[in-house]
């Protein structure tokens, strides 16, 4: 089981990973309608941030979809 702080804090580290991942997402979105093609190296970069951010917060929301449901 797990506590109402232990959830509280799950969703507050949800939020946070949901705001990374954005913040990567706007960059990819600057680097497609403002540098490209001239700035086509930055894609592996900002393509893998943008991917790990995204991960990180699909698991922590998994993590805490479990949590809220158990």
């Amino acid at each position: 089981m797990s506590t109402a702080e232990e959830i509280a804090a799950l969703d507050k580290e949800v939020k946070k990973l949901k705001r990374i991942a954005s913040e990567w997402a706007s960059q990819l979105h600057d680097l497609v309608e403002d540098r490209l093609p001239a700035g086509y190296h930055e894609i592996p970069g900002i393509s893998q941030s943008t991917y790990d951010a995204c991960q990180a917060w699909a698991e922590a929301n998994a993590r805490l979809s479990a949590a809220q449901k158990g």
